[in-house]
């Protein structure tokens, strides 16, 4: 039998962080937290993905921005992908599309590179050309994907790539979703009061998500590793 060795601290960190992650989970099942804070305009759900993309320090590359110059990141939060495309390309310009109550808030990290918006248009409209319209885990929680879609579309971006996203094989369905204050945005972040966050998601039928790009087609597609039973999918211009 082999084992694998780490360096001793790094050793130390992942028994640290395996240890943490097995008493949360023990305390999650025996504490279930009795506040719930409802959709993503809350006040509290917005600081706390503010606080952590503020603290989040990410590393390493990622090769979808490799030699792309703008990114129009549809319900990028407060800039957390900006942040990761930034340590391989420090010129890249980046416009976020969200929630009004987060664009308040995260305007306050805007500069000439890192801009947030409410609406499609406006993002599209200071970038100038959209070399790829980047979005994870967003579009099923929007009032109206299919118009979001064609919006999106109609800006000409030169690909567009959806991560997460939740494909139904019949028509669309909802359904309400509870997560842990907590896990929301990157990172970790300590907080002394955990609660859940409930909100409502779509699962999007697949014909109608493709059929809303129009002008555009599958370049790749197939499971999500992020989340278990979502799609990511790749789109370019026919």
């Amino acid at each position: 039998m082999f084992r694998i060795v780490l360096p001793g601290s790094h050793y130390q960190k992942v028994c640290r962080a395996n240890r943490m992650n097995f008493i949360q989970k023990i305390k999650r099942k025996l504490f279930l937290p009795r506040e719930v804070i409802e959709g993503y305009e809350n006040p509290e759900l917005v600081e706390t993905i503010f606080l952590k993309t503020v603290n989040y320090k990410p590393d390493g590359q990622w090769p979808l921005v490799a030699g792309v110059g703008t990114v129009l990141d549809f319900g990028g939060g407060a800039g957390l992908h900006y942040k990761v495309a930034r340590q391989q390309s420090p010129d890249i310009r980046w416009a976020v599309v969200e929630t009004p109550a987060m664009v308040r808030r995260a305007n306050e990290l805007a500069t000439d590179r890192l801009m947030f918006f409410e609406r499609i248009e406006e993002a599209a409209d200071w970038l100038g050309n959209v070399d790829l319209v980047h979005s994870n885990g967003a579009i099923q929680y929007v009032p109206d994907a299919f118009g979001s879609i064609q919006t999106l579309c109609a800006v000409r971006p030169a690909k567009l790539v959806w991560h997460r996203v939740p494909i139904s094989d019949d028509g669309p369905r909802r359904e309400v979703q509870t997560s842990y204050l907590s896990d929301n945005g990157p990172g970790q972040l300590s907080s002394s009061a955990e609660k859940l966050v409930r909100y409502e998601r779509t699962w999007i039928s697949e014909r109608a998500f493709i059929e809303a790009h129009e002008n555009y087609k599958i370049a790749e597609r197939g499971p999500d590793p992020g989340e278990h039973g979502t799609q990511q999918f790749k789109f370019l211009p026919c």
